[in-house]
């Protein structure tokens, strides 16, 4: 899913897991420009992974389905035992290759 594929926004996903945030406040949370805030919101709005509400002036965010946090959360966590498992089997290959004197790839 295209929506997901920028930290940011994957960023944004989990911090809104069990609360709502304003654009301000993720400003703050992410350490990025508050134009950036609100066109990775607008591209989670387009897929209608958040909603919207007005507080006034303020417009506060959350996500439609709280349990893609988990979700997304869970998958990137496999995801990174997989990288973590593909450098330890590709150390390994290197020490092997190393000790039998064969090329080293890379």
């Amino acid at each position: 899913m295209n929506a997901l594929s920028h930290p940011h926004r994957v960023r944004i996903v989990e911090e809104l897991r069990d609360r709502e945030l304003d654009v301000n406040s993720i400003q703050e949370i992410l350490g990025i420009s508050h134009s950036a805030v609100s066109q990775n919101l607008s591209v989670l709005r387009s897929h209608h992974l958040v909603r919207e509400r007005r507080d006034g002036r303020r417009v506060i965010y959350a996500l439609v389905a709280p349990p893609l946090a988990a979700w997304l959360m869970g998958g990137l966590q496999f995801l990174e035992g997989q990288l973590v498992d593909a450098e330890n089997l590709r150390a390994v290959a290197e020490q092997v290759k190393d000790i039998w004197g064969g090329p080293s790839g890379g």
